[in-house]
């Protein structure tokens, strides 16, 4: 079992491993999915100082625990849903829900209302189909607002959308035309 503190750590060490720096750690992804077996990622963990501790139940508790659910396990395969800084994970286009949802803070309105929402220093723009993972995102760098993406609207404008799993919709750009303030923290 892991304590908080421990399982939030290995959590940020997976999402380091996996969504950003694999090379860095001696893991080869899949070029296609972004995945890779889930014993090299516990031997590329055990490698590191201070985790030779962790085993694969460890690993398998955080992918349980994960609060926005950023990783998957398949047929012995693990990988990051989304979120990828590194090279480009393909998925499948897919239909989304009428209305989508994107977190993020009040500093960033200014310039989203006016330029649509952009990847930034990640590989897609991450969407979600409630409001509790755009307040997951959103409230981590200051003062949370709601975005509504109408996405019959951001279709019409060439907008393709992807489903990572677990109702987070990802896309390349959002026009702004496309996006309508929700609400903010204060009105949560």
């Amino acid at each position: 079992m892991l304590d908080q503190h421990k399982e939030k750590s290995l959590s940020k060490l997976i999402s380091k491993m996996l969504r950003h720096t694999p090379k860095a750690f001696g893991l080869a992804l899949d070029p296609e999915d972004g995945s890779c077996t889930l014993d090299a990622l516990l031997a590329s963990i055990q490698a590191q100082p201070r985790w030779g501790w962790v085993t694969k139940e460890h690993i398998e508790l955080v992918v349980r625990q994960s609060d926005k659910q950023r990783f998957e396990i398949i047929d012995a395969r693990i990988r990051a849903r989304y979120g990828h800084s590194h090279d480009r994970v393909s998925y499948a286009p897919a239909d989304p829900p009428a209305i989508l949802y994107h977190g993020t803070n009040k500093n960033a309105l200014p310039s989203i209302l006016l330029e649509g929402l952009k990847p930034m220093g990640r590989q897609y723009v991450h969407l979600s189909e409630g409001t509790h993972f755009a307040t997951l995102a959103g409230s981590r760098r200051g003062e949370l607002v709601i975005l509504e993406v109408d996405t019959d609207s951001a279709r019409q404008a060439g907008v393709t959308f992807y489903y990572a799993g677990n109702e987070v919709w990802l896309a390349d750009h959002v026009p702004a035309a496309s996006c309508a303030m929700m609400r903010t923290d204060k009105e949560l």
